[in-house]
């Protein structure tokens, strides 16, 4: 592998953005290849951020001899199949969150992974921000244990919209992608696995086909709970909002930012080199290339996740019957 590494990026949409934006920040990291579903508008793109080579086919970026490694913000029922894809040609692969929208195709990749040895990992950004990161550390060092974490997820998507207010090709899911950073989020600050999980759901949207209301429950091997609210029917205020109730203090996290249970803020800006999640996300995506180990947010680190929403969407489909 050459001292740089050259990637590919695929999904020129909000998220592959924001992925832009942070590797501008990462030394000896060049994105050569870009990929979108719309030629002009990534050719668009492509232009800003001074990448030479424009596709609409995957593809034609793995074909490219100089890429290494390649980080998928594609749609949701894409990742799965496109992570497979990656591995196949000898790329290393991050791929968004969620890694797959089945338990099966999760395995594949997972199982894929473990035969190449290539450095495989899956964007579970709450593992990167600085306001869980400094969460974790208080949980590592034993002078904080989580007795209950409450969140709330929630946006108004009563369209099939994205994150810039722009028509989506595909629909969003609140089980297999948002709830997903919560489930994975619980597990790895309690450092200990789920062992009882129950959902709920409201009426199915009659044009998305989806659910657009849910409640989660959780409850991990070492006794603490989790309980989780996901809304696309919520007008504002719109996000992810987490309350860790602990038994030396109380955390509310919002994305970056920290504050304790008086509203105080607290400051993690000295955390990591910096306040950008999935900046620090791609951080570990290339440390874990150039050094040949495995990564925090790995498939098999995060498999356990995918096999409880499997467990939950059996739930819900039963209830249907």
């Amino acid at each position: 592998m050459s001292k740089t590494i050259k990637v590919a990026l695929a999904g020129a949409g909000a998220f592959g953005i924001k992925h832009l934006d942070g590797i501008k920040n990462i030394d000896g990291v060049e994105v050569v290849s870009l990929v979108g579903r719309d030629l002009e508008s990534t050719r668009e793109a492509a232009a800003n951020y001074g990448i030479a080579h424009v596709a609409t086919d995957l593809a034609d970026s793995l074909a490219l001899k100089e890429v290494n490694a390649v980080i998928l913000c594609t749609p949701t029922h894409m990742h799965a199949s496109q992570s497979l894809e990656c591995l196949k040609a000898g790329k290393h692969v991050q791929v968004e969150i969620p890694l797959a929208d089945s338990w099966r195709d999760a395995q594949a990749v997972a199982e894929l992974q473990r035969q190449t040895g290539l450095v495989a990992m899956c964007g579970h950004t709450r593992r990167f921000n600085p306001s869980h990161q400094w969460v974790h550390r208080k949980i590592v060092a034993g002078d904080f244990n989580i007795q209950q974490l409450d969140v709330q997820t929630y946006f108004f998507r009563r369209s099939n919209m994205n994150a810039l207010g722009q028509p989506r090709s595909w629909t969003d899911h609140l089980l297999w992608h948002h709830a997903a950073h919560t489930v994975d989020l619980f597990a790895y600050q309690t450092r200990s696995p789920i062992v009882k999980a129950n959902a709920i759901q409201g009426p199915i949207h009659p044009t998305l086909g989806i659910a657009m209301d849910m409640s989660i429950q959780l409850k991990s091997a070492n006794g603490a709970i989790c309980t989780l609210s996901l809304s696309f029917n919520n007008d504002g205020p719109l996000g992810t909002f987490f309350r860790y109730i602990g038994d030396t203090g109380t955390y509310l996290a919002r994305y970056d930012e920290l504050f304790n249970g008086k509203e105080e803020k607290i400051d993690v800006s000295k955390v990591d080199v910096s306040m950008n999640g999935i900046e620090l996300q791609d951080r570990e995506f290339f440390a874990a290339i150039r050094e040949g180990r495995e990564p925090n947010s790995s498939i098999a680190q995060v498999l356990p996740c995918y096999q409880v929403l499997h467990a939950l969407e059996q739930q819900l489909d039963n209830e249907k019957i």
